[in-house]
C-alpha cells in the first residue's frame, strides 16, 4: 500500500511538472518577443485634448503604471493631438498611424458617434485592437452664482435659468450628459461649444464664461476642489445609470452630493421619465462603464497586442495605483478587461432606435 501510493504520489508529481512546463513554454513566446522587440524603444500614446486635463493627467500618471509592468522597459511618451473631442486622434490611429504596437490611443471614446454612424469618426471601435480600459463616474457641476443669492444646495440648480454650459462639440459627452440632465431638470441654458479639453472648458468657467459642466470625480475633487472650497463652485449630482426595474448603485464615497435620480426625487418626489431621459440614462450607462480605453491600430502584431492587454491588466489593479486613485477620487477605478470591452463596442448596434433619434436630433440642433 505505501508503494502504490507512492507511485500514485510521482505520477501526480510528473503531471503537475509537465503542466507547469506547457504553462511556462505558452508564456515564454509572449515574453521573448516583448524583450526584444520593446528594449530600447518608445512607445507613444495618443491624448485626444489639450494638456493638463482629466485625460492628459490620467493617460500620464497611468502610464508611469503600464511601463512599470510591460516587458522590454520601453519608455513612454505622451503625444497630446486635441481636436473633436479625441476623434481627431481616434481618426489618426485607424488612418495614420503604423500597426507596429508602438502608436497607442488613451482616453474617452464617443460611443454616441459610432451609435448614431456620425461621419466624423471615420472609425468603428470594434476594429481596433482593444486593450483594456476603466470606468469612471461623471459629476455635474457649476458656479454657485448661477442663481441670485447663490445656490445653497443643489436642488437649487432648478431655479437657474439660460445659464451657458462648456463642451468640446455638440456629441462631446462631458458636454452632452450635463446638457441632457438640465433638460430633464427643466433648466434652461445654452451650448458655448469649441473647446479644446476639460481645463480649458474650467477655466471658462472660472472665468464666468460659461456656467455649468461635467468631469471626473477625479478631477472634481483634484484640479477642481480648491474652487469648490472656495464657495465658488458646487458639486449637482453625479450620474449613475438606473437599471430598468427602477434600481441604481449609489457610491459609497460620494456624500457630498446626491445621485442624479435622487436629486430629481427630491425636486419633483417622483422618478425620472421620458425620452430625453432614456437618452441620458443610456449614455451614463455606456460613459460610466467604460469611460476611458487604450486601442492599438488593427492588424498590430498579436504578440504585441497580448503584452500590451497583458501589462494594462497588471497596471490597472496595480495596489499602488489603486490606493493612488482610492485617495485621489474616494473610489478607485473599474477595470474593464477586453472581453467586457467588446461586449460593450458590439452592444452599440443596439442601442434603441428612439435612443438614437433623440440623440440625433439633439445634436443637430446644436450644428
Amino acid at each position: 500500500m505505501i508503494f502504490a501510493g507512492s507511485r500514485k504520489m510521482q505520477v501526480a508529481t510528473r503531471v503537475a511538472s509537465a503542466l507547469l512546463l506547457c504553462i511556462l513554454l505558452a508564456l515564454a513566446p509572449r515574453a521573448a518577443f516583448a524583450q526584444t522587440y520593446y528594449a530600447g524603444k518608445t512607445i507613444t500614446i495618443l491624448v485626444g485634448v489639450d494638456a493638463g486635463g482629466t485625460v492628459d493627467t490620467l493617460t500620464r500618471q497611468f502610464s508611469r503604471y503600464l511601463i512599470k509592468h510591460l516587458a522590454g522597459s520601453p519608455s513612454i511618451a505622451v503625444q497630446n493631438m486635441p481636436g473633436g473631442a479625441a476623434i481627431v486622434a481616434t481618426n489618426y490611429l485607424a488612418e495614420r498611424a503604423k500597426p507596429d504596437g508602438l502608436t497607442l490611443l488613451f482616453g474617452p471614446w464617443d460611443p454616441l458617434l459610432q451609435a448614431t454612424h456620425a461621419t466624423s469618426l471615420r472609425a468603428r471601435y470594434d476594429q481596433f485592437e482593444y486593450l483594456g480600459g476603466v470606468g469612471d463616474i461623471r459629476v455635474l457641476y457649476g458656479r454657485t452664482d448661477i442663481i441670485p443669492g447663490g445656490m445653497k444646495k443643489p436642488a437649487d440648480i432648478v431655479k437657474a435659468d439660460g445659464i451657458a454650459l462648456g463642451a468640446l462639440n455638440a456629441s462631446d459627452y462631458s458636454g452632452i450628459l450635463p446638457h441632457l440632465a438640465l433638460n430633464v431638470l427643466g433648466v434652461r441654458h445654452r451650448y458655448v461649444l469649441g473647446y479644446r479639453g476639460g481645463a480649458d472648458v474650467f477655466l471658462a468657467l472660472q472665468r464666468n464664461e460659461v456656467q455649468f459642466h461635467s468631469t471626473a470625480i477625479s478631477t472634481f475633487r483634484g484640479r477642481n476642489g480648491a474652487f469648490i472650497k472656495s464657495g465658488e463652485g458646487i458639486g449637482v449630482a453625479y450620474l449613475t445609470p438606473v437599471r430598468p426595474d427602477g434600481a441604481f448603485d449609489r457610491v459609497a464615497g460620494i456624500d457630498d452630493m446626491p445621485a442624479f435620480p435622487d436629486l430629481y426625487r427630491q425636486i419633483f418626489s417622483r422618478a425620472p421619465e421620458g425620452a430625453t431621459w432614456d437618452a441620458l440614462n443610456w449614455l451614463t450607462q455606456e460613459a460610466g462603464e467604460l469611460t476611458y480605453a487604450m486601442f492599438a491600430p488593427a492588424g498590430s502584431p498579436q504578440a504585441a497586442v497580448s503584452e500590451l492587454r497583458a501589462a494594462f491588466t497588471q497596471a490597472a489593479n496595480d495596489p499602488e495605483f489603486l490606493q493612488q486613485t482610492r485617495e485621489t477620487n474616494g473610489v478607485p477605478y473599474s477595470y474593464v478587461d477586453s472581453g467586457k470591452g467588446a461586449a460593450i463596442f458590439g452592444g452599440l448596434a443596439s442601442t434603441p432606435a428612439a435612443v438614437i433619434e433623440t440623440l440625433q436630433n439633439d445634436i443637430a440642433s446644436y450644428k
